[in-house]
């Protein structure tokens, strides 16, 4: 589609077998993090299985896929949580499992979560290994998995399986499958408000395709395009944005306060776009004292980081789609008014932030590399498991 002298020509091995290294990379890294988990919450007098299943998001999705929307608590501050805040794919897909299975719906949460993680490594290799490569694809697959956040990937929550739509859906507009991006974009649209960013990317790709194809039949000489019939990429981009826009209108309609409904229940939950105002006002506050001082000094050497990393991405040219989709992602998160703590893992999808670290890692000799993503995969999980039996992920 765009940018098509920086992509990679696919091997000739089907895409199943070429991602089995990264598969089975990821599966260890998570496996590492699950067990030091559980020798550290069974140290605390915890339970594992608790701290993934039943604590913060986890709770509203298992509520929504028992009883169905219409749950909220108020606060003594006037504040009205509601479980519309909550987008239905996640406990649809719970409530499916536990209708057909044993399981409970907490635990349905946790299979759909621990199944759309190894759909979403899947994805991120796709799309990693058809721009730079089949290494880089792998070392990007490990980047994701040894996030410091990373168990949140293990958890019944909806980050996994987002991101695992958000990246086929990539996948499917690299590879000039518009129709399977648009349904694959409509699925993410009901599984978390950022789904508008994958929405964008397709709608950025298709506009784009259509452009450039204007221009070539308008210039003399020049040849053909391959893209897929104008029908296929006119319906991909009419389906992606249908399953937010669905969910946007029927909790307006629900609510009585017609398309900007959610907007009010997300206020509820004092969440909103601020520009990254409140957020600038949060990481200044903490330099008012000397230990605060540090952890503000991390979050801003943190966000520029991530500012580097996708200019950088911006700069090795980046199919447009990748660019746009993380763009979004990455604003959105950072600019939005409250719930700072959750920024970490509301960054996760934002996963082409990692080629150019997964493009630098690739270049090491494999034992150099091994040692480095081991290093970090052993970090992530003590992490991982302190930040679960402590704070956590509100």
């Amino acid at each position: 589609m765009t940018d098509l002298d920086t992509r990679v020509a696919p091997p000739h091995a089907p895409l199943p077998r070429r991602a089995v290294p990264a598969l089975l990379g990821y599966a260890a890294v998570r496996a590492l993090g699950l067990a030091v988990l559980g020798v550290w919450s069974a140290a605390r007098g915890k339970s594992a299985y608790t701290l993934l299943t039943a604590r913060w998001d986890s709770l509203w999705y298992t509520r929504v896929a028992e009883l169905g929307y219409g749950y909220e608590v108020r606060l003594p501050n006037g504040d009205v949580h509601s479980n519309l805040a909550f987008f239905p794919l996640l406990p649809w897909l719970e409530r499916l499992l536990h209708a057909v299975t044993p399981l409970s719906y907490a635990g349905a949460g946790l299979v759909v979560s621990l199944l759309a993680s190894l759909a979403a490594a899947a994805g991120i290799f796709a799309v990693a290994e058809r721009v730079y490569g089949t290494r880089t694809g792998i070392c990007a697959v490990l980047l994701w998995a040894v996030l410091p956040v990373g168990i949140v990937q293990s958890m019944a929550y909806s980050e996994s399986l987002f991101t695992a739509l958000a990246a086929w859906s990539l996948y499917a507009v690299l590879t000039g499958r518009w129709v399977s991006a648009g349904v694959l974009a409509a699925l993410a649209g009901l599984t978390r408000p950022v789904g508008a960013a994958v929405v964008a990317a397709v709608w950025t790709a298709g506009v784009i395709s259509f452009v450039r194809e204007r221009g070539a039949k308008h210039t003399p000489g020049a040849l053909p395009l391959l893209y897929a019939p104008v029908w296929r990429r006119a319906l991909g981009m009419l389906l992606a944005p249908l399953g937010a826009a669905a969910y946007v209108l029927w909790v307006g309609h629900r609510t009585g306060k017609g398309p900007l409904g959610y907007l009010d229940v997300q206020a509820g939950w004092r969440n909103g776009f601020d520009g990254g105002y409140a957020f600038g006002r949060f990481v200044a506050d903490k330099f008012t004292s000397f230990p605060a001082a540090l952890a503000g000094l991390g979050l801003i050497i943190g966000v520029a980081l991530l500012i580097w990393l996708y200019v950088t991405g911006v700069r090795d040219r980046q199919p447009v789609e990748l660019l746009v989709y993380t763009g979004v992602v990455l604003a959105l998160a950072l600019c939005a008014s409250s719930y700072f703590g959750s920024k970490p893992r509301l960054l996760m999808p934002a996963f082409p932030v990692l080629l150019p670290l997964a493009r630098a890692l690739a270049r090491l000799r494999p034992p150099r590399s091994a040692l480095v993503t081991a290093g970090a995969a052993a970090a992530a999980a003590v992490y991982g498991a302190f930040w679960l039996n402590g704070s956590g992920p509100p």
